[in-house]
């Protein structure tokens, strides 16, 4: 089974505070992490999304910081990503927590700290979770899910959401992502099939957190061609804009997913 090399954790700094305190926070991490900063209010969550963000650290001395903490925290593409906040000041400390801010520091406290805290807190990849995943894969994939497929690749994305759902729910191991990465994709290209683009780009943004951390082969199902062909639908929804006007989308782009048979069915 092929999969993704894991990169090292990203970092984000969050906010136009003092650039020096941003070169303090990536020194005081030191090696094993990658640190990031955004200044950009805009495609925010695109980007945390895009990057696989692990850790947002945000400045509470920045004017905008309910913002870096709110946005992250209210889209479901990226509510899991844990934010740290840093401030002396008690309102913005409250405020932050109340905002859905995970955790508070001092700034006296926060850079001998920092280690310790992201090691505990960045969302990654669990070895055990990605062994056993790294197992899964390599198992048939279930009825339900064959049943699933077929009407996805039959344009039935309305009923394929049903079945993976329902595969999903009975899951309760790592493999269960698989089947919510196909789901979320299908519902999205739903979506696009009834003119609403604003809900169809939501669900492919949320659909990466499940895509990027799969084997580019699972079950039987080509993963990294159903990342690739969601990429595309992605960019170009973003390329007719915000609006719903759909009747440019080149509808050849909500390709079938792609599944053979496991070596164990072969």
């Amino acid at each position: 089974m092929s999969g993704q090399i894991q990169p090292d954790p990203l970092i984000v700094v969050a906010g136009e505070a003092d650039p020096a305190w941003f070169s303090a926070v990536s020194t005081a991490l030191g090696d094993g992490y990658r640190v990031r900063r955004y200044t950009l209010r805009t495609g925010y969550v695109s980007r945390l999304a895009d990057d696989q963000a692990a850790l947002i650290v945000v400045h509470g001395a920045d004017a905008d910081w309910r913002f870096w903490v709110t946005a992250a925290k209210s889209s479901p593409a990226t509510r899991r990503i844990p934010v740290l906040v840093v401030t002396d000041d008690a309102l913005v400390r409250d405020g932050a927590l109340l905002a859905g801010a995970d955790v508070v520091y001092h700034p006296h406290h926060v850079l001998n700290d920092l280690p310790r805290v992201a090691a505990e807190m960045a969302r990654g990849v669990d070895p055990d979770a990605a062994a056993q995943l790294a197992h899964e894969c390599d198992q048939p994939l279930p009825e339900l899910a064959r049943k699933g497929v077929e009407q996805f690749n039959a344009g039935e994305y309305y009923q394929q959401h049903d079945l993976f759902e329902a595969l999903w729910v009975q899951t309760e191991t790592p493999v269960r992502d698989l089947y919510r990465a196909v789901l979320q994709v299908g519902v999205a290209y739903y979506q696009i099939t009834r003119g609403n683009g604003r809900g169809a780009r939501k669900m492919l943004l949320r659909s990466l957190q499940w895509l990027n951390i799969l084997p580019d082969r699972c079950q039987g199902i080509d993963v990294k061609a159903l990342r690739e062909d969601a990429a595309r639908v992605r960019a170009e929804l973003e390329r007719l804009g915000d609006d719903d006007d759909l009747t440019g989308f080149d509808r050849s782009l909500l390709r079938p997913v792609s599944w053979t048979p496991s070596d164990l069915e072969s």
